[in-house]
C-alpha cells in the first residue's frame, strides 16, 4: 500500500457512495494518482485501458460497475433488460480473465430479482462488496497455504534465502489486497524468512517492472528486477528456488492463462527442476473448458504497446517508440501454460496438483463438468 504506514485498496467507494474509486495503475511507480468512476462507460474504460488490471481486481471492478449501472437508473423501474445489456457490456471490455464475467453475472442475477429501483441499487452493492470480502479473503488464504512451500525451501537451504521469480504483477494492485503470487512471499517475510525476488519487467507494459517492485519496495521485500528473458539464465545457474505466478483464467484440469511470456518460464523451471507454481483463487478457474491452449480466449491488445515504452525524465513522463517507424508489431497479452507443466496451484481451499482429478478434489463442489 502507498507508504509503510498507509493502507489503500485499489479501489473504494468515495466519501457521498455516489462514484468508485480506483488508482490509476498506468502512472504508478512514478505518479500515484486516483480517478473516479460514475458511469459504466467509465468503468469500461478503466478496465479496458488498464487503469484497473488484474483478474480478482477486474472482477471486482466490473461488479461496482453493475452498482453504478443500478445507481444511474434510480428513478425509473428496474430493467432487466437494461441490466443485462450493462453486463454485456461490461463483460466484452476484456476477453481473458474469467473473474470479470463470474463477478459480473454474479450480481446480476441479485439485480434481476429487484422490485424497485432503490432494491437494485442495494442488491447490486450488496453482493459487490461480497465478492471484493471475499477475493480478499481468498488471497489472505492463499498466502498462509503458500508460505509453507518457502518455508520448507528455507529449512532446506539451512536458512539462506529463498529466490522467488515472479512474472507480472499478481500483488495486491491486481487483487485488492495481499496478492495472489505475492500473498506467499508477504506470508514468508512477515515470519521473518529471507525472501528475495526477481522481478521480471513483463514487456511490452512492464507491470513486473512498474508495479511488483513498487509494492514489494513498499513493504520492504528485498528484489531486483530483471529482462524478461533473463530468468532461464538464472534457473540454470541455481539462482532461482522457486517460481509463482497468478493466472487470468485456468481451466478445470490445470491449464493455465497468464500474462505473455510465463509459458517460457514453465519450460526453463521444468528443464531446470525448479518448482513453478500458480497461485489462484476459485474465481480464476473455468470449470467449463478441457484444453487450455484450444479454447481459452488470448486477448490481442493495440500493437502501439510493443512499438512504444513510458518511462520518467526529470520531471515528467516520457515515452519512446523503440522499434523502425515502418516496422509493424503483435501484441498478444497472454498465453497458457499446460498443467503438466505447473507443480502446483496454490488456491484459498490448498494447495493441488494441476490435475483435474486433485483439482476436483478442492472444487468438487464447484464442478458442474469436468474432463
Amino acid at each position: 500500500m502507498p507508504g509503510n504506514s498507509q493502507r489503500r485498496r485499489p479501489l473504494w467507494l468515495d466519501a457521498d457512495e455516489q462514484a468508485l474509486g480506483v488508482i490509476d495503475q498506468r502512472r504508478l511507480p512514478h505518479q500515484f494518482v486516483t480517478l473516479s468512476l460514475k458511469t459504466v462507460d467509465d468503468v469500461i474504460h478503466a478496465i479496458r485501458e488498464m487503469v484497473v488490471r488484474g483478474a480478482p481486481l477486474i472482477g471486482a471492478t466490473a461488479a461496482y460497475g453493475m452498482w453504478l449501472a443500478a445507481t444511474n437508473s434510480m428513478g425509473h423501474a428496474p430493467d432487466p433488460d437494461h441490466f443485462r445489456q450493462e453486463a454485456l457490456r461490461l463483460k466484452a471490455s476484456r476477453p481473458t480473465a474469467i473473474n470479470l464475467a463470474w463477478a459480473v453475472d454474479r450480481v446480476l442475477g441479485r439485480m434481476e430479482t429487484a422490485s424497485t429501483a432503490q432494491v437494485a441499487v442495494d442488491l447490486a452493492r450488496h453482493e459487490a462488496d461480497a465478492v471484493t470480502r471475499e477475493e480478499i479473503e481468498n488471497c489472505r488464504r492463499i498466502g498462509e497455504f503458500g508460505r509453507p512451500i518457502i518455508e520448507e525451501l528455507s529449512r532446506a537451504n539451512d536458512g539462506r534465502t529463498v529466490h522467488v521469480l515472479t512474472h507480472c504483477n499478481a500483488g495486491w494492485l491486481a487483487c485488492i489486497e495481499h496478492g495472489t503470487a505475492t500473498a506467499p512471499i508477504y506470508a514468508a517475510f512477515d515470519r521473518g524468512i529471507d525472501v528475495h525476488v526477481w522481478v521480471d519487467e513483463t514487456r511490452p507494459l512492464n507491470q513486473g517492472a512498474r508495479l511488483t517492485a513498487w509494492e514489494l519496495a513498499e513493504r520492504g521485500v528485498r528484489h531486483t528486477v530483471i529482462a524478461d528473458n533473463a530468468g532461464g539464465h538464472l534457473m540454470q545457474h541455481g539462482m532461482v528456488d522457486l517460481v509463482i505466478v497468478g493466472s487470468d483464467r485456468t481451466t478445470a484440469n490445470g491449464d493455465v492463462a497468464n500474462k505473455i511470456g510465463t509459458y517460457l518460464k514453465a519450460l526453463a523451471a521444468k528443464d531446470n527442476g525448479v518448482p513453478f507454481y500458480v497461485a489462484l483463487p476459485s474465481s480464476t478457474f473455468d470449470w467449463s473448458l478441457r484444453d487450455g491452449v484450444a479454447d481459452i480466449p488470448i486477448e490481442e491488445r493495440n500493437p502501439e504497446e510493443v512499438r512504444w515504452v513510458q518511462g520518467w525524465e526529470g520531471e515528467g513522463p516520457v515515452r519512446v517508440r523503440i522499434c523502425p517507424e515502418k516496422s509493424p508489431a503483435a501484441n498478444f497479452a497472454f498465453d497458457v501454460t499446460p498443467g503438466h507443466l505447473v507443480t502446483g496451484l496454490i488456491t484459498e481451499r490448498g494447495v493441488c496438483r494441476a490435475t483435474a482429478a486433485d483439482i476436483r478434489r478442492l472444487f468438487a463442489d464447484k464442478i458442474k463438468t469436468i474432463c
